[in-house]
């Protein structure tokens, strides 16, 4: 899978991820899209992994240039993930990116992980500032296999932009293990809504008190047909636009007519 991008005038490209800016996921997707444009990393410090969309408002962030193994230097960032593209839009990039990528993350976000996701908070981040977005993760396998992934992002952004998305636009893709070699294809599906398999372990610390692991597995094949869970599982990328308004509208004329209070005494 390889083929020349040309682009007619020069992109400017914003990094980041939730896996901390020495990521191999970041290192790898870099290198795929350097020739395309102006590439800027603005990522996390640390690992934030399942950090939703939490920003920083207590405390001060601290920032600070780095070099990453001589691939690229970037903002390394005190921060979550939608902190950096927060940062990067308002302080730190002049001019503003024209996308928004984030990833490649060691693990996917499918199904209700959307909501978790520090991955696909830092696309969406970028949504809400009206800079077409993508979030970008690798199912996790015994390798990981980051370089042929970030062949894989390179060509879907490629198509990507091609589309000309709309302002906002954010795609959550996910990328099927690649152990035994590229994916059967690609397929645009909603996300799912299957509960994962969550449970706890008990144990207990050198105190005395009780402490509990979250332990948890994907829900199983054929649970949630027609998905994102469903699409990956069968070796397929999956490609799932987003949208950040949460209203059930179906249910808004409903509990519009609920008794509620017309007056509080």
């Amino acid at each position: 899978m390889s083929g020349a991008i040309h682009y007619n005038s020069p992109m400017r490209i914003l990094l980041t991820n939730d896996d901390g800016i020495l990521a191999p996921g970041i290192e790898a997707l870099y290198r795929a899209l350097a020739g395309l444009g102006g590439v800027d990393v603005v990522a996390p410090e640390t690992a934030q992994s399942a950090v939703g969309h939490a920003i920083t408002v207590l405390t001060p962030m601290a920032a600070h240039r780095v070099r990453v193994k001589d691939v690229f230097e970037g903002w390394s960032v005190d921060g979550r993930p939608a902190d950096c593209v927060k940062l990067a839009m308002l302080e730190l990039l002049d001019p503003r990116p024209d996308f928004v990528l984030s990833g490649i993350n060691a693990g996917v976000n499918t199904g209700i992980n959307v909501l978790y996701s520090g991955t696909v908070a830092g696309a969406a981040e970028g949504a809400f500032f009206g800079v077409p977005s993508m979030a970008i993760s690798l199912e996790l396998s015994d390798k990981l296999d980051f370089e042929r992934a970030a062949e894989i992002a390179r060509q879907l952004f490629h198509e990507y932009v091609a589309a000309d998305p709309p302002p906002g636009t954010c795609l959550n893709v996910n990328i099927p293990a690649l152990d035994a070699g590229w994916p059967r294809g690609v397929r645009v599906c909603p996300q799912g809504v299957t509960p994962m398999n969550d449970r706890y372990r008990k144990q207990t610390d050198p105190r005395g008190r009780p402490v509990f692991w979250l332990e948890g597995a994907m829900p199983d094949q054929g649970s949630c047909p027609d998905s994102d869970l469903e699409a990956v599982m069968e070796g397929f990328v999956a490609i799932t636009p987003l949208r950040f308004d949460v209203t059930d509208r179906q249910m808004l004329p409903k509990v519009a007519q609920w008794r509620w209070p017309q007056q509080f005494e």
